[in-house]
């Protein structure tokens, strides 16, 4: 495989949610709340190293449903997870490249009803490929943060 180099470049997103902090931690931390967050299936296990996996498509065969592989790094309850992600399967070689960006979301609580999440998905290589998954990052990050507050 190339050698990538790895920008600086950061895609970042923030919001704040009128519902209490367990709530939204609970949404992006369990398959129940990504259910309701995006009416889709995961597999979420919240360890080091643990699946973070979203299957968008769920009809889809094995490896082109979401984001199979794609691994929790980090996680602080109520406070931050950190994942690896991947890119969906019409960017395939971004999607199939052994390198993956990956996201760290914080959650901070304004008072008991209301959290500010914010989003910075980083680690993205040089490249015309790679800047094309970043705009389609950039757009459906928006769509999941708004999705945020209808829920």
């Amino acid at each position: 495989m190339e050698k990538l180099k790895v920008t600086d470049k950061r895609l970042i997103k923030s919001i704040f949610v009128n519902r209490e902090i367990e709530y939204v931690w609970h949404l992006w931390s369990t398959p129940e709340g990504l259910q309701r967050l995006l009416g889709i299936d995961s597999k979420i296990e919240l360890r080091p190293f643990g699946a973070y996996e979203l299957y968008f498509l769920p009809d889809a065969e094995k490896g082109l449903k979401g984001s199979e592989g794609c691994q929790v790094l980090s996680f602080i309850p109520n406070e931050m997870l950190s994942f690896t992600w991947n890119a969906p399967p019409n960017m395939e070689t971004v999607r199939n490249h052994e390198y993956k960006t990956w996201v760290v979301l914080t959650f901070k609580k304004i008072d008991d009803k209301q959290t500010l999440v914010e989003l910075i998905h980083l680690g993205w290589p040089e490249g015309k490929l790679w800047d094309e998954a970043y705009d389609y990052f950039d757009q459906s990050w928006g769509y999941v943060f708004d999705r945020m507050t209808k829920v």
